[in-house]
């Protein structure tokens, strides 16, 4: 190569880094990935969220916990949209995802998507950036969505089974968030978006009566919040709908939750657990003394969540994302 002429021994160098970046970017995510291929990607989908808000407020807290759900189980790949099938029993029908609502809002949102550009914007990249919106839309963070995902074209009831439970321990949390690359830090504050909505009472029932042979009551649990949430849930059988807020301002997005984690009155048991344990009660503590600092670790932490990608080669963009082309 000595004998080249400089300038083409400085070309032959230059696109050797291109491709060398090429390789190393390839099947990568980046928040440009529409730019040039359906450059108002963004705009669309947030109107869509907008006015779904506008006749329903559960919208955003129905669409935060699709966008968990689904990248809890076999990476962002939209595979909880899927219908089930004669032949097979799909992820959005097993017992922990019956509670996931608002589809309509990712099918609105791809129907005027495929009119705008058509088979272009995959359905994980829609919940993804719906997500942020909802959070936003909230009062929450704004944070650049990572964009570039592929649609899953298979979805089993089977792989719901690892989701976690809401009255596991901290030990059972961090291992089910280390095997999705994700550690202390963000399994707080992702936690942090129980900020919005509520849950069932068949969710946090077993705190408030037999709950051990020594206590009756969890007693980490606040003693009067407890007589409460009895009240509220003593015909929870007869209305399967029962439930409570997961903190006082459930509409919007804030550190409350924390808050409502440090005099123990956290609803569910894995909320309550995080303050009860030493390796997150600092956690808990800091974001309920500071919201900013709560507001960046959660942005980071949906970043990352929204990163895990499904490993199958077989990916697609779905031209409606109910069901595989």
């Amino acid at each position: 190569m000595s004998n080249l002429p400089q300038e083409i021994i400085s070309i032959i160098i230059i696109l050797v880094i291109i491709l060398f970046l090429v390789k190393q970017t390839k099947g990568s995510l980046y928040s440009a990935y529409y730019d040039e291929t359906c450059p108002e990607v963004e705009k669309i989908i947030a109107n869509v969220v907008v006015e779904a808000t506008m006749h329903d407020s559960k919208v955003p807290a129905r669409i935060v916990r699709m966008f968990f759900h689904d990248c809890f189980i076999t990476g962002c790949d939209a595979s909880l949209l899927l219908d089930s099938t004669h032949e097979n029993i799909a992820e959005k029908d097993s017992p922990p995802n019956m509670s996931v609502r608002a589809y309509y809002v990712i099918d609105d949102a791809k129907a005027k998507l495929e009119e705008a550009c058509p088979h272009t914007v995959s359905c994980a990249d829609i919940i993804a950036i719906a997500a942020r919106d909802s959070i936003y839309l909230s009062g929450g963070p704004y944070w650049k969505v990572l964009k570039g995902r592929k649609d899953g074209r298979k979805s089993k009831i089977e792989d719901t089974f690892g989701l976690p439970r809401p009255n596991v321990n901290v030990t059972e949390l961090l291992k089910s968030f280390a095997k999705r690359g994700l550690n202390t830090k963000d399994l707080v504050a992702l936690s942090g978006a129980h900020s919005l909505g509520s849950a069932h009472c068949a969710s946090f029932q077993s705190r408030l009566q037999h709950f051990s042979h020594e206590d009756d009551i969890d007693p980490t649990m606040d003693v009067f919040f407890a007589h409460m949430l009895q009240m509220k849930c003593r015909d929870h059988k007869q209305d399967h709908n029962a439930g409570y807020y997961l903190d006082s301002t459930s509409k919007i997005f804030d550190n409350d939750y924390y808050k409502r984690l440090v005099v123990r009155k956290g609803v569910l048991k894995t909320d309550q657990s995080l303050y009860d344990d030493y390796r997150t009660k600092y956690l808990v503590e800091s974001y309920a003394k500071y919201m900013d600092l709560f507001f960046t670790d959660f942005a980071s932490a949906m970043v990352k969540l929204g990163s895990i990608v499904a490993k199958s080669k077989h990916g697609e963009v779905r031209r409606h994302c109910r069901s595989v082309n």
